[in-house]
């Protein structure tokens, strides 16, 4: 097994470091429960309230509905599927963003592989968004409206979503060292990102123009889409429809590798 790890591009250095990545992971979750007699149970908790807060308010106080379903459960349902992968996906940006930061004494270590430090912001955040999922899931057994195989849908999406996110997050994390106001800009591109995807509403009620646009420029827009599809349609997505997402990710990655190699001996003089 060693033997072809080594022949993959980046994975050697991340199977040889799985424990560091591991336990910085962990150690970051443990800090955000330090001092709390519930611990590790806080992110259960918080999904459970978010979720049942969610589907109180749009199920049995506003009655919300999708156009041409007499369902409210199916808006509570798109709803929750829109804000847990939105949630997994913009924390991953907005977490990486002080990454270079918070390491900078790990980053002037000789020998030390750099791309650990973005794989830990994505398991840390995975943890937290596998326990929201785990949550929701729970939730959608209990009423009946799980989806089938469908399910295996959502890995390749998942896939293309952090590699852009994570993409982004070393591109904007890296620039943040030298200007602080990328940070602060990001938080404010991301509310209005989030407004641009369908995740509150659905693309029907869009405009034909509109929606070409929000379709066409957000990639997030398809992505979000295939996960609705799969949790209410119980509908595999045609992965052929992300081939250009797939190109996207690609692409994001390599120009945020270089972005850091190129500025990597700056950013250490910086810190």
């Amino acid at each position: 097994m060693n033997a072809v790890i080594t022949k993959v591009p980046f994975a050697e250095p991340l199977w040889r470091y799985r424990a560091f990545i591991w336990s910085a992971a962990t150690r970051e979750m443990r800090l955000q429960s330090m001092n709390s007699v519930l611990g590790w149970l806080w992110p259960v908790l918080n999904a459970a309230a978010l979720i049942l807060l969610y589907m109180t308010l749009f199920v049995e106080v506003l009655k919300s509905k999708l156009p041409g379903s007499d369902d409210s459960m199916s808006y509570a349902i798109y709803l929750c599927v829109g804000i847990i992968n939105w949630t997994y996906f913009s924390n991953t940006i907005l977490r990486s963003l002080n990454i270079f930061g918070e390491n900078a004494m790990l980053l002037k270590k000789a020998g030390f592989p750099k791309i650990t430090l973005p794989i830990v912001v994505i398991v840390s955040q995975g943890v937290q968004f596998a326990i929201m999922l785990g949550v929701f899931a729970a939730l959608l057994i209990f009423t009946g409206r799980i989806p089938g195989w469908s399910l295996l849908g959502m890995i390749p999406l998942l896939i293309i979503q952090q590699t852009i996110a994570i993409s982004l997050g070393v591109l904007l994390g890296t620039l943040n060292v030298f200007f602080r106001d990328v940070g602060q800009a990001a938080g404010i591109i991301l509310t209005f990102w989030f407004w641009l995807t369908p995740i509150v509403y659905p693309m029907s009620i869009l405009s034909p123009n509109v929606a070409a646009f929000v379709t066409t420029w957000n990639p997030m827009t398809r992505i979000m889409i295939g996960y609705h599809d799969i949790a209410l349609n119980n509908v595999m997505p045609n992965l052929a429809d992300f081939a250009g997402h797939a190109v996207l990710a690609i692409v994001l990655s390599a120009v945020a590798y270089l972005c850091f190699k190129r500025l990597y001996s700056a950013v250490q003089d910086y810190l």
